[in-house]
């Protein structure tokens, strides 16, 4: 499948954008003393690198 340019550039906006969050996430973390506010910020960790691990098989295809 063909995909049109500012496809490819809307995934990788989004890559970027969850990169960010990823990094800030488990910076702040170190910096959290409340456990529960800290189990929120391990769980997006996981689900961010989840999500990044998918955005980069879709850019993958893109660029084949």
């Amino acid at each position: 499948m063909n995909y049109a340019l500012h496809e490819s550039l809307e995934v990788h906006e989004i890559a970027v954008f969850k990169a960010v969050c990823l990094t800030k996430s488990k910076t702040m973390s170190a910096l959290v003393s409340d456990g529960e506010l800290k189990r929120l910020m391990l769980e997006d960790v996981q689900l961010s690198t989840r999500q990044l691990q998918e955005l980069d098989a879709i850019l993958a295809k893109i660029n084949q």
